[in-house]
C-alpha cells in the first residue's frame, strides 16, 4: 500500500505541540475529539497513519496526564450505538477504561453529563462505581449558552462537582461527539481558578484538517463522516480577521466561538484566543507527504461512507437527508457509485449466479468472490477463497473436512440458528482442521495479509459477519439490500 502520511514526524511535532500548550497553564484540559485508540478514519484517509499512533504519543507524556471519560445520560438510556463497533456507549467507556489502564495510564473518573435522574443511568453508575470507577453526575448549565453572568457564577458550572485531579496534563473524551467534553472542560476551569489554578484549555481533533483548503478531500472526507450530524466545513472567519490567514474548522465550532470566548474570558480573566483554530494543536496537516496518495484514499473513504449512510437510511437509524449529502459531496469530486474496483465485479458476479448474494474483495490486484453455497455464507465462501489465493492453494483442495463441518452444522440446524456458516464459523472450523491438515494450517497463516482490503457485498451483511470483516481490518462496503429480500 503506497503511504501519503509521515507517522514519526507526527508524533514528534504533535507531542512537542501539545508540551508547547500546557506549558503556558499550571494544569491543561484538552478536549480530544474523535477516537483516542483505533483511529481507523485517519488510517483509511492518510495512508501511513498508524490507527494507535495517539495513544502511542501520549504514552510519552502519560506520567504528566490523567484522563477523564465523558458520556451523555441520554445516550445511555437511548442504548446509543457505536455504529463501527455495533456496541453502546457505556459498554464503549468500559473498554476505553480497561484499554487505558492496560497501557498504564490513570484514568481520574467518568462524568455523566446533562443527568436527569435516569433510572438506566442510576444502574450504570453503581455499576461504575462497583468496578471501582469514580463518577460525577453534571446537569443542564443554568443560563447556557446566553447568560454568561449565570454560566459563570454558582449557579452554572459552580453547581456541578469539582473533580478532583493532580496531574499537569488532562485528557477529556468521549465514545461519540455530543457527550459534554466541553462543557465538562469550561467547568473545571470555572473551579480551578476559584481556586487560585491557572488551568486553561485546549483542544485536539484531527479533522477537519486546519491548514489543508476548504474543499480537500480529506476535509470533505471528514464532511462525510459527519454527515449525520449536519457538520459543514467553513473558513474559520475569527482567524482570517485577527491573522490575515485562511484556516478551515466547522460551523458548530464557529457557531459557538463568540459564547465560548466569552465564557473563556469571564473565567480565566484573560483572553488566549482570539478564533477556534486558535484553540486546537493539530498539526496533522504538515505530516502529509505525498497528497495525490491521500487525496485518492478520501475519495474512496467518502464512498464508503455513502454506502453506509444508504444503509442506515435502510435500517432506520438515519434521513434521507444524511446519505444524500454524501452524495453531493461525491458529486464534487466527479466520482461516482461505482468509483472503488470491487463493485462492478460484485454486482457482476451476483448477476452471473442468478442473484445469489456475493462479496468481492481486492487481494494483491486480483478480484476475489464469494457466494452464497449450500453451507457457507459468502463472507465464510469469500475469506476461505482468498486464503487460498493467498496461499497459492489450488481451488479444488479442500480446507475444511466433513467430521467437522457435519457436527457444525447439526448443531446449527437444531438451535435453529440457520443453514450457513457465517464466516466466524467457519475461521473455528478451519483453526481445527488446522491441527491436521497443513493446507489449512498454511491458509489460516495469511489471514493477516487481508488488512486494508477493499471489499463489497451485494446485500447487508449480518451483524456477525460484519464484525468479523472489520476484525480482519477488510474495508467493506454494502448494497442496501436485505439478505432476506434476495430470490
Amino acid at each position: 500500500m503506497k503511504t501519503g502520511f509521515d507517522n514519526a514526524k507526527y508524533v514528534k511535532i504533535q507531542s512537542e505541540k501539545i508540551k508547547e500548550r500546557f506549558k503556558l497553564f499550571d494544569k491543561l484540559y484538552l478536549e480530544v475529539g474523535g477516537k483516542l485508540f483505533d483511529d481507523s478514519h485517519a488510517a483509511r484517509v492518510l495512508p501511513g497513519f498508524k490507527n494507535d499512533v495517539k495513544i502511542s504519543m501520549f504514552k510519552e507524556l502519560k506520567d504528566d496526564l490523567e484522563i477523564i471519560f465523558c458520556i451523555n445520560a441520554g445516550d445511555i438510556e437511548k442504548n446509543k450505538i457505536r455504529g463501527e463497533y455495533g456496541i453502546t456507549y457505556d459498554i464503549e467507556i468500559i473498554k476505553l477504561i480497561n484499554k487505558s489502564k492496560k497501557l498504564g495510564f490513570t484514568v481520574n473518573s467518568v462524568v455523566i453529563t446533562l443527568y436527569k435522574n435516569q433510572v438506566s443511568v442510576d444502574k450504570f453508575i453503581k455499576k461504575l462505581n462497583r468496578n471501582g470507577i469514580k463518577t460525577y453526575v453534571h446537569t443542564f448549565t443554568k443560563g447556557y449558552p446566553t447568560d454568561v453572568d449565570t454560566i459563570v457564577s454558582e449557579e452554572g458550572y459552580g453547581a456541578n462537582s469539582y473533580i478532583e485531579t493532580t496531574r499537569k496534563l488532562i485528557l477529556v473524551n468521549a465514545p461519540g461527539p455530543g457527550s459534554g467534553k466541553l462543557a465538562t472542560c469550561l467547568s473545571q476551569l470555572y473551579h480551578e481558578n476559584r481556586r487560585g489554578v491557572n488551568a486553561g484549555y485546549a483542544k485536539f481533533e484531527t479533522f477537519p484538517v486546519w491548514n489543508l483548503p476548504l474543499k480537500h478531500p480529506v476535509n470533505m472526507a471528514y464532511e462525510a463522516a459527519t454527515a449525520d450530524l449536519k457538520d459543514v466545513n467553513m473558513i474559520d472567519p475569527f482567524h482570517l480577521e485577527k491573522y490575515g490567514k485562511t484556516a478551515v474548522n466547522y460551523n458548530r465550532d464557529i457557531e459557538t466561538f463568540p459564547i465560548l470566548k466569552n465564557i473563556l474570558s469571564r473565567v480565566t480573566e484573560k483572553d488566549i484566543y482570539f478564533s477556534p483554530t486558535d484553540m486546537g494543536v493539530n498539526m496533522v496537516g504538515f505530516c502529509i507527504t505525498d497528497n495525490e496518495v491521500v487525496e485518492e484514499a478520501s475519495k474512496k473513504e467518502i464512498v464508503r461512507r455513502y454506502y453506509n449512510e444508504l444503509n442506515n437510511y435502510k435500517m432506520g437509524l438515519c434521513d434521507e437527508d444524511t446519505y444524500k449529502k454524501v452524495k453531493l459531496l461525491m458529486n464534487e469530486l466527479d466520482i461516482d457509485e461505482t468509483y472503488l474496483e470491487v463493485i462492478k465485479p460484485a454486482l457482476e458476479k451476483k448477476e452471473m449466479e442468478n442473484g445469489l448474494p456475493v462479496i468481492a474483495m481486492k487481494v494483491n490486484r486480483k478480484i476475489i468472490t464469494g457466494k452464497q453455497t449450500d453451507i457457507l455464507s459468502p463472507a465464510g465462501a469469500l475469506i476461505l477463497n482468498a486464503i487460498k489465493y493467498l496461499s497459492k492453494i489450488p481451488d479444488d483442495i479442500y480446507l475444511l473436512t466433513p467430521a467437522v463441518l457435519e457436527p457444525m452444522l447439526k448443531l446449527k440446524k437444531a438451535m435453529n440458528t440457520g443453514d450457513h456458516l457465517n464466516l466466524h464459523e467457519v475461521l473455528m472450523a478451519l483453526s481445527i482442521c488446522s491441527v491436521t491438515n497443513p493446507s489449512a494450517a498454511k491458509a489460516l497463516s495469511t489471514l493477516s495479509k487481508l488488512k486494508n482490503a477493499e471489499a463489497h457485498a451485494t446485500y447487508i451483511l449480518t451483524d456477525s459477519d460484519k464484525r468479523q470483516l472489520k476484525s480482519l481490518k477488510i474495508n467493506l462496503t454494502c448494497e442496501n439490500e436485505f439478505l432476506e429480500e434476495l430470490g
